[in-house]
């Protein structure tokens, strides 16, 4: 199995290897094409899928070779920020062996190789790296397995293998960023972290604490942008409007408006670019926030908190009398809305051409009535954390 793990097809140019994927189609099937973005990890079958053969019945320890064009494809995604995991109805002695191949087990992250149901394995995985059941797709050749699937966790996608060309397609035009590059990473860093915490003897803030957590805020640089319209495309939990990245990239680079993003770091290592805002500053005495977005990676951890909390500062600092913020209210975004609310943030019926959403605004007159971050987490403008 020498050199079965490695990336055949890839190029100098194009680290991601989309155009490598042999078969690529034009069609994207339209289950994937709707909303891409919502996609945030690819779980995979091993056996007919990731390889041709069955792990369990080959007569030595050794496991089948991996189909490169399944690895291509891994590693064509995961440049993109999107996860791999294994969903297998096969032995979990197989997932040991796994361990004895340089280089593929690491691909994938919260792997599931049982006897159990497909449909419980993606719980599992889904709940393991915290992210919604319905942000996996199942890459399966077994009509039977998809279809289970399909009927237990509606919400999840489900494709056979002669479609990951398509879904390759379906991610073809998204830019790689540093941040999509470090995503894997930066969730193996996240599942060190959540291990000490299960550990620690505390209060979950003493915790929290204990991580020397600090959020870095300031405005936007150049090669930050694609990170803020990565974070408009992909979070919803956290997102305050659903503001589309081509839209976001035009008021940026419009007269009156700013681009801030937050980073983030603790004992564990960095978090990277966890948070993007959009403020217009072009009513008199006031900023008005058309997007909040932070990645769901930082909830629980009072890191919208201090971003919105750092925003409103600032603004009543150039002189600002009100705080606006567009919120368009989702399934998925009421963390977001009671964030908003405990802010003091109230609706001010002035909603003009929102549609489906509303205006909630705040008085920053006075002193000292703003709230304050939680105090585990250290908050700094860029400029003195360059200092």
């Amino acid at each position: 199995m020498t050199g079965a793990t490695g990336t055949p097809g890839s190029t100098g140019d194009d680290p991601g290897g989309i155009e490598d994927a042999p078969g690529r189609i034009e069609k994207v099937p339209s289950r994937i094409e709707d909303d891409p973005s919502r996609i945030k990890c690819v779980v995979w079958d091993l056996d007919g899928t990731l390889w041709d053969e069955i792990a369990v019945e080959t007569p030595t320890d050794e496991l089948p070779v991996p189909r490169p064009e399944m690895l291509v494809a891994i590693d064509a995604l995961a440049a993109r920020g999107v996860l791999s995991s294994l969903a297998s109805r096969s032995a979990p002695a197989v997932l040991d062996r796994m361990d004895a191949v340089p280089g593929l087990r690491e691909r994938f992250l919260a792997p599931q190789v049982s006897w159990q149901d497909k449909s419980e394995s993606l719980r599992r995985i889904a709940q393991d790296l915290g992210i919604a059941v319905d942000a996996l797709v199942l890459v399966d050749d077994s009509p039977y397995e998809r279809a289970e699937v399909e009927a237990l966790l509606p919400g999840v996608r489900t494709l056979d293998p002669g479609e990951v060309p398509a879904l390759l397609a379906a991610f073809g035009d998204r830019e790689v960023t540093p941040e999509s590059r470090e995503r894997v990473h930066r969730y193996r860093t996240e599942a060190t972290r959540r291990a000490e915490g299960e550990r620690f003897q505390g209060t979950r803030e003493e915790f929290l604490r204990w991580c020397d957590m600090r959020l870095t805020v300031g405005s936007a640089v150049t090669d930050e942008v694609p990170r803020a319209l990565e974070l408009a495309a992909r979070t919803h939990r956290l997102n305050s409007s659903g503001l589309t990245p081509d839209r976001l990239r035009a008021l940026a680079a419009a007269d009156g408006h700013g681009l801030y993003t937050a980073r983030m770091s603790d004992r564990f290592g960095a978090y990277g670019i966890i948070g993007a805002a959009l403020v217009d500053r072009t009513a008199p005495g006031s900023w008005s926030v058309p997007l909040l977005a932070l990645s769901c990676r930082v909830a629980g951890r009072g890191a919208a908190a201090a971003f919105l909390f750092w925003l409103m500062e600032r603004a009543r600092e150039s002189g600002a009398r009100e705080f606006r913020v567009t919120l368009r209210p989702t399934d998925a975004n009421l963390e977001m809305r009671i964030l908003l609310r405990q802010a003091g943030l109230r609706r001010t019926g002035d909603d003009g051409d929102i549609d489906d959403g509303a205006v909630l605004a705040r008085s920053l007159d006075g002193d000292g009535d703003l709230p304050e971050p939680p105090s585990w987490l250290h908050v700094s403008t860029r400029k003195d954390a360059d200092a």
